[in-house]
């Protein structure tokens, strides 16, 4: 008995006796023909496992997101639309429902909701309508739920039989996309691909053409190296293709289900002009815009389905960026230039394109109202501020340190004490020399007594000796204490870390900078240097203090480039003045001198054109 049959036996709303034993039941869902058979069967044979069903009701996602009905029982005649309530309510919980029918229903019996889902997507509901309300209902919800299993196997042998179609399609596309990358020439290529399509798809013949702004150009006939483009069968074939190009899809005669409401006339004509074929054009694009067709032509006895459709779709979308690709390649750059220009021109000029319109006339006001307006133009360059006077206090004498209050970045008054050297021993050494000196005093003194000229000579020269060692050594003691020649800020020196450790004369041990004046030292590259000249005026903004700004004016222009950063500069001097004890000499921060006003166009391009004249100068003859 066929399933069809079986079912619509099932159908009276009479189950049998012995409903759940009978294993030929169960064949029904095996030898189902196709996914309404299926679950047509399933229907019936749930309905048979649930005691007192009235009816039931299976929805199924369309794939659009809208539930409809795939299968009824006990017949497709009756109408069950006064189940769709509850299957409302177990799709929006997303769960079972259970609930008495709404007041006028055809039925005042217990109405059951289980949705089904497949992947963690929903996919139906099933809906049972029952004749007896003390029915045991978790039972039955257990029994859909044992169910649904089967519609899960559908949906399973559904999806794999999708995946295994993609991927059929997809290798077969890959195989002709191969083949066209094979050929790095546009016409070997497009050769290549027709031959291929018509070899694997047993065509009689398959043309490929590629549309510009006014028609399309046959580029390639399977199995033909050449044809002569005035013959009526390639004007014929490329009426066929401007057809599918100015509908922007596939047109096929004899027409499929899915093209059956395009316009085919030039196909049509085409097969009359060959009898006893059937031809389909499949669009190519790159992605934006429609560049070609690709046209297949077959036996009329083996025409084009929608499956193979979809085939031919997805090669042409595969192959059609890489033929724009070679056929942009394979003109000259002139021609590229060309086409890109009236590419752009036509969608100006042109009918649609409002927010290409748009955006052109926006960028041509804004062009003009950088022409026009005026701004200032000034030089930026690295800068560092340094102290308008800077002093080196240096190691007097061979000796050893004993203390160093002050460090770098402390601010010092005039004669404070900065450091000061060990000098016991000179202490030492002087005691020694008074001493001497002393006893020098006494033996001039005593000769002076006894009138001894010589012996008193002799005595006033060790004495004026003696004097001049102990003023040597009174003036080491003096110097041991380095104090500050003025008040300011010590840029460098710590001697801290250095308390008993041996320094030599001569030794630089700080430096300080006036806090009340300042120089800018700029770095300008070379590029930049023609326009800076004395007198100068410009603002400075440090790193450190950014939300301050100081004038500056050009004072000393070093005319020696010092290489930096891969770059030729020259220093440039500048001074600063200001009381502010927030400046530091150290600080680090970009400068900027102002040269003169100037369009804001002629200021932002001004480094392309410096470039692009010495280009100029160098290849030029």
């Amino acid at each position: 008995m066929q399933v069809a049959e079986k079912v619509s036996e099932l159908q009276t709303g009479e189950l049998p006796s012995g409903f759940k034993n009978d294993s030929g039941l169960w064949e029904l869902l095996s030898d189902a023909q196709d996914a309404t058979e299926f679950c047509r069967a399933w229907l019936t044979i749930q309905c048979g496992f649930i005691p007192g069903t009235v009816a039931a009701l299976l929805l199924l996602d369309d794939g659009d997101g809208h539930f409809s009905s795939v299968a009824q029982w006990p017949d497709g005649r009756r109408n069950l639309s006064y189940l769709t309530d509850a299957a409302q309510q177990a799709l929006a919980q997303r769960t079972s429902f259970v609930g008495r029918p709404t007041e006028g229903s055809a039925s005042k019996t217990l109405h059951i909701g289980h949705t089904i889902e497949f992947a963690g997507r929903l996919k139906g509901v099933v809906v049972v309508d029952l004749a007896r309300p003390t029915t045991d209902v978790p039972s039955i919800i257990l029994g859909l739920r044992w169910g649904i299993g089967w519609l899960e196997t559908l949906f399973a042998r559904q999806q794999i039989e999708s995946d295994s179609a993609k991927l059929t399609r997809t290798n077969f596309a890959l195989k002709v996309l191969s083949e066209a990358q094979e050929y790095s020439s546009f016409r070997a290529s497009t050769l290549a691909v027709a031959n291929e399509l018509a070899s694997q798809l047993k065509c009689s013949r398959v043309s490929i053409g590629f549309s510009n702004s006014k028609s399309v150009r046959l580029a390639a006939i399977s199995h033909s190296a050449v044809f002569n483009e005035k013959t009526g069968i390639v004007s014929a074939i490329e009426n066929a293709m401007e057809e599918a190009v100015d509908q922007i899809a596939s047109v096929v005669a004899p027409p499929t289900i899915k093209t059956q409401r395009r316009i085919a006339l030039a196909h049509e004509n085409l097969v009359r002009h060959m009898s006893g074929l059937a031809a389909a054009s499949i669009v190519m694009t790159n992605g934006v815009r429609c560049i070609g067709v690709i046209l297949f032509e077959r036996d009329r006895g083996d025409p084009f389905d929608d499956k193979t459709i979809e085939l031919l779709e997805v090669v042409a979308a595969l192959v059609g960026p890489t033929f724009d690709a070679k056929a942009e390649l394979d003109k000259p750059v002139a021609g590229r230039v060309i086409r890109t220009a009236n590419s752009k021109l036509e969608a100006l000029l042109g009918p649609g394109r409002p927010t290409f319109k748009i955006g052109a006339i926006a960028s041509a006001l804004t062009l003009i109202f950088f022409m026009l307006a005026q701004g200032d133009f000034r030089i930026p360059a690295k800068a560092v501020v340094e102290g308008g006077v800077q002093r080196a206090a240096v190691a007097p004498f061979d000796g050893f340190i004993a203390k160093a209050p002050i460090r770098a970045g402390d601010i010092v008054d005039e004669g404070q004490v900065l450091a000061s050297l060990d000098d016991r021993e000179l202490k030492l050494e002087a005691a020694r020399w008074k001493s001497e000196y002393a006893q020098q005093s006494l033996k001039y003194n005593d000769a002076m007594a006894k009138h001894d000229r010589t012996a008193a000579l002799v005595a006033s020269s060790s004495m004026d000796q003696t004097q001049a060692q102990l003023s040597l050594v009174e003036d080491k003691l003096s110097r041991s204490l380095i104090t500050s020649p003025f008040r300011g800020v010590v840029v460098s020196g710590d001697l801290s870390q250095m308390i008993g450790s041996p320094i030599e004369k001569g030794k630089v041990l700080f430096e300080i900078a006036p806090l009340e004046t300042y120089r800018v030292i700029l770095q300008v590259d070379e590029r930049d240097i023609a326009y800076l000249s004395q007198g100068q005026h410009g603002r400075l903004v440090l790193t450190g203090l950014s939300r301050e700004s100081f004038d500056f004016t050009v004072k000393k222009i070093t005319p020696v480039a010092i290489a930096s950063e891969g770059r030729n500069r020259f220093r440039v001097e500048a001074d600063v003045r200001g009381s502010d004890l927030t400046l530091r000499p150290g600080m680090e921060g970009i400068g900027k001198v102002d040269i003169d006003r100037r369009s804001l166009i002629a200021i932002w391009t001004r480094p392309m054109l410096d470039w692009a004249r010495n280009a100029a100068w160098k290849w030029l003859p």
